[in-house]
C-alpha cells in the first residue's frame, strides 16, 4: 500500500474497494475507467439504504434523480457489496447532499461494473440541484464473501483493500466457556485471513461501536497485563490500518478509518498490544445473575418494546403521566433506534422500522420529531417535538436491535408431543415473563417436580414464528356501550345451553328474569400475521341455536370482581367464531363464519361482538349494589400464539347502584404504569391471571 501524503479525511466508511465487490477479484478495469467510491448516506432508518454519494477527485458528491432507474440502482447496490437493489427515490428522500453532483442522465443496463461504466453527461456535468439527489434501498443480503462492505475514500492510489468480516474473539480460557462471548480480541477478516488491529490509535469510543455491534449496551475495563502476557506467547498477525470511531456509530463500517498501522520490522506495531474489548452484557444476556441490577433498576423503566415476535425487536412506547404511549415515525433514524437498543440492554439498532411495521398501538403518541446523539441514556433525554397532532398509530416508531450470539440463531425448535417411553421430567411449573434467554431461567418448581401423568403425557412443546398475531381491545367500545338488561328465562334458552349465565340460573323458574350486564366488544389485531384458530376446521363445533360453527372452546373471559380482588360475577364465551367485522382503509376482509367460511382475524381488522349477540354479558342478578372491577380476557389460555400477552386484558371501574349500571377508566393491560395500574386491584396481567 502507497503511504497516505495527508490523513486529514472526510467522513467515510472502513469499507472495501467497491469495484471489486461487483465481479471477481483481479478483474481489471480499463486504464482510462475513472476511479470512484460510494456510500449510502443521509437521514437513513437502516445500514443498506440512503443518499448515494460519490466519492472522485478528492471529493464527496451525490447523483441526480434524472433518468435514474432501478438498472442504475442494481449497479450502485453490487457496488456496495449488496446482492440487488430493492428499490430507488428521488427528490432528495433522505435529505439534501453537499458538494459537486458528480453523474446526471445515467443510463446503466445494470451490469455495469462500475457507475462510473454507465453513460451519462459526464463526471460533474450536471444541471441539477442537491433537491434531486437520488436515494437507493439495497438488499439485506451481500454479495457472497463481503459481508462487511464499504467505501473508502483516502488518498490511497492502490485501494484494493478488503474488510469480509469482524468480530471478537476470545482469548482467555474463561471467556472462551461462556455464551455470549463478551470479551477478546477484535479481529477483521481481510484477504480470507483474520487480523488483529493494532491498538496504538485505539479508543473507548472505538470500543463502544464494537460492542454495540455484537449487541451489547457498553463496555468497560479488562486486565491489560493478561492479554501483555498472551500476546508475547503468540505473535499476533495485525491489520495494516487503525480505526477512528465518534462512539454513535451503529456499525463498524460507519466509522473512520485511522492512520496506517506503523509496523516494526518483526511485525509487532507501535503500541505492542492486539486490540481487546470487554463488553458489558444487559440484563438478560448476562452469564451471571447481576446483583447489582435489581437494587439500580428498582424503578419502572420509561421505555419499553411492543409487538415483535423475537426478542429485541418491537414497536417503542414510552411512559408519560402514568400511560404508555407511541413515538411518531417522523425523523426516525438510526441514532434515535440506537438509543433505545442500548437503553433496554442491547446492542445497536439494526434497523429503524417506520410506519407501524410492528404493529400499531392504542394509547396516546407521546413523541414527535425525535433528534437524539446517540449518547443519551434515554430516548426521553432526546430532543422531541412535544406536538403529534398529524400523528397516527399508522406512524409508530418501531426497532431491529443487534442481541447477542446466544448459540439458538440458527436452530429450530421443534415441536415434540411426547413418545411413550419418554416418561422422565425434568421442569414443571414453568412461568416465564418472555424476556429470559433460558428456561433455567424462568420460574419453575426446581427439584420439586410435580407433573402427574408424566413427560409421555404432558410433554410441553413450542410452534416458533417469526411473525405473530397481536390482539388488543378497543376500551372505548366498552364504556360507550355498556348497559343493563332484564331479560326473561324463556329467552336465554340458546345462551342458558353455553353456559353463559350464572350457575344459580338452573334454579330458577322458567318466567323469571335474568339481570345482564351487556357491552360490545372490539377486538382488534394489531400485529404482523393473521389471528387463526389453533383447531383445524374438523374439530370446530357447530352451534345449532346460533347456526354457525365455533372454532374456540374458551376464546373470551368476562369477570366482576370486588375492590379487594374477589370474583362477584362471571359470564364467558364458552367458544366463539371469528371474523373480520372490519378493517383499516385499504386492507380486504378474508374471513367470515357464514356458510362454514374460514374463521380467524386479519392484520389490521377486527372483530366486533355486539353488545345484543347472546352471551356478550355478565350475569349480575345477585350482584349487590357497589363499586367493583370488570375485567375482559382474551385468548386466556394461549391457545393461539401472540407477540404480546399484556394486552389481552382489559380493566375497567363499574358502579351498580341496583337500578343503573356505569363503566369508566377502561384500559388494557400494560397501558398504565405499574403505580396506576396498582389502584385497579386484583389481577393485573394475562400472565399472572391463567397458568
Amino acid at each position: 500500500f502507497m503511504s497516505r501524503p495527508s490523513w486529514d479525511l472526510p467522513a467515510w466508511s472502513l469499507h472495501v474497494l467497491l469495484y471489486m465487490c461487483s465481479f471477481s477479484p483481479g478483474s481489471p478495469l480499463a486504464p482510462d475507467t475513472p476511479r470512484i467510491q460510494l456510500r449510502l448516506a443521509g437521514d437513513k432508518r437502516k445500514h443498506n439504504e440512503g443518499r448515494v454519494e460519490v466519492f472522485y477527485n478528492g471529493e464527496w458528491g451525490t447523483v441526480c434523480d434524472d433518468d435514474f432507474t432501478i438498472h442504475a440502482a442494481q449497479v450502485v447496490c453490487r457496488e456496495l457489496g449488496y446482492l440487488e437493489a430493492i428499490s430507488w427515490s428521488p427528490s432528495s428522500k433522505y435529505g439534501k447532499g453537499e458538494g459537486p453532483i458528480w453523474f446526471d442522465n445515467l443510463h446503466c443496463t445494470g451490469k455495469e461494473k462500475t457507475l462510473a461504466l454507465c453513460p451519462s453527461n459526464g463526471i460533474g456535468v450536471s444541471d441539477c440541484k442537491h433537491s434531486e439527489d437520488v436515494g437507493v434501498v439495497c438488499s439485506d443480503k451481500r454479495i457472497p464473501g463481503f459481508k462487511f462492505v464499504n467505501t473508502l475514500p483516502n488518498h490511497v492510489e492502490n485501494l484494493d483493500i478488503q474488510v469480509e468480516d469482524v468480530r471478537i474473539r476470545a482469548i482467555l480460557s474463561s471467556y472462551r466457556k461462556r455464551i455470549p462471548v463478551t470479551e477478546g480480541y477484535v479481529e477483521v477478516k481481510d484477504g480470507g485471513k483474520w487480523k488483529q488491529i493494532c491498538n496504538a490509535e485505539w479508543t473507548q469510543f472505538n470500543s463502544r461501536v464494537i460492542c454495540g455491534m455484537f449487541g451489547f449496551p457498553g463496555e468497560r475495563k479488562y486486565n491489560a497485563r493478561v492479554y501483555k502476557m498472551f500476546a508475547r506467547r503468540r505473535k499476533p498477525t495485525y491489520w495494516e490500518y487503525s480505526v477512528n470511531c465518534t462512539g454513535n456509530e451503529a456499525h463498524l463500517s460507519s466509522c473512520k478509518l485511522g492512520q496506517a498501522t506503523a509496523l516494526k520490522s518483526n511485525e509487532t506495531c507501535s503500541g505492542g498490544l492486539p486490540v481487546v474489548v470487554s463488553c458489558v452484557p444487559g440484563r438478560a444476556f448476562a452469564p451471571t445473575p447481576m446483583t447489582g441490577f435489581r437494587k439500580a433498576f428498582r424503578q419502572e423503566p420509561l421505555v419499553r418494546l411492543r409487538g415483535g415476535a423475537i426478542v429485541g425487536e418491537g414497536r417503542v412506547e414510552v411512559l408519560k403521566n402514568g400511560e404508555w404511549g407511541t413515538i411518531c415515525d417522523d425523523n426516525w433514524n438510526l441514532l434515535s433506534a440506537t438509543v433505545v437498543c442500548r437503553e433496554l440492554g442491547f446492542g445497536t439498532a439494526k434497523e429503524a422500522l417506520s410506519g407501524g411495521r410492528l404493529g400499531q398501538g392504542m394509547g396516546p403518541v407521546h413523541m414527535n420529531e425525535v433528534e437524539c446523539s446517540g449518547f443519551e441514556k434515554s430516548i426521553t433525554e432526546c430532543f422531541f417535538n412535544k406536538e403529534a397532532v398529524d400523528c397516527s398509530h399508522e406512524e409508530d416508531a418501531a426497532v431491529r436491535c443487534n442481541v447477542p450470539a446466544m448459540g439458538f440463531q440458527e436452530r429450530e425448535t421443534w415441536y415434540w408431543p411426547g413418545e411413550v417411553s419418554a416418561d422422565a421430567v425434568v421442569m414443571s411449573g414453568v412461568r416465564c415473563s418472555g424476556t429470559e434467554m433460558s428456561l433455567s431461567h424462568c420460574l419453575h418448581h426446581g427439584h420439586h417436580l410435580s407433573c402427574s401423568k408424566g413427560g409421555g403425557r404432558n410433554a410441553a412443546g413450542v410452534s416458533c414464528s417469526e411473525t405473530a398475531p397481536d390482539l388488543v381491545l378497543n376500551p372505548q367500545v366498552v364504556e360507550q356501550t355498556t348497559y343493563m338488561e332484564d331479560r326473561p328465562m324463556f329467552m336465554l334458552q340458546c345462551a342458558y345451553e353455553e353456559n353463559c349465565l350464572s350457575s344459580t340460573s338452573s334454579q330458577v323458574p322458567a318466567n323469571s328474569y335474568r339481570r345482564l350486564l351487556r357491552f360490545s366488544s372490539q377486538i382488534h389485531n394489531n400485529g404482523q400475521s393473521d389471528f387463526r384458530p389453533k383447531a383445524g376446521r374438523h374439530s370446530w363445533v357447530w352451534h345449532d341455536c346460533h347456526r354457525h360453527y365455533h372454532s374456540m372452546e374458551v376464546f373470551t373471559i368476562y369477570d366482576l370482581f370486588s375492590l379487594n380482588g374477589t370474583k362477584v360475577a362471571e359470564g364467558h364465551k364458552a367458544s366463539f367464531c371469528l371474523e373480520d367485522s372490519e378493517c383499516d382503509e385499504g386492507i380486504e376482509k378474508r374471513y367470515e363464519c357464514a356458510n362454514f367460511g374460514e374463521q380467524g382475524i386479519t392484520v389490521g381488522c377486527w372483530d366486533t361482538y355486539r353488545h345484543d349477540i347472546d352471551c356478550q354479558w355478565i350475569d349480575i342478578t345477585e350482584l349487590k349494589p357497589g363499586d367493583y372491577i370488570f375485567q375482559i380476557i382474551i385468548n386466556p389460555n394461549y391457545e393461539v400464539p401472540e407477540s404480546d400477552y399484556s394486552n389481552n386484558i382489559m380493566k375497567c371501574r363499574c358502579r351498580y347502584d341496583g337500578h343503573r349500571v356505569w363503566m369508566y377508566s377502561c384500559h388494557n393491560g400494560g397501558s398504565l404504569s405499574t403505580e396506576t395500574e396498582q389502584t385497579f386491584p386484583g389481577l393485573l396481567n394475562n400472565q399472572v391471571t391463567h397458568r
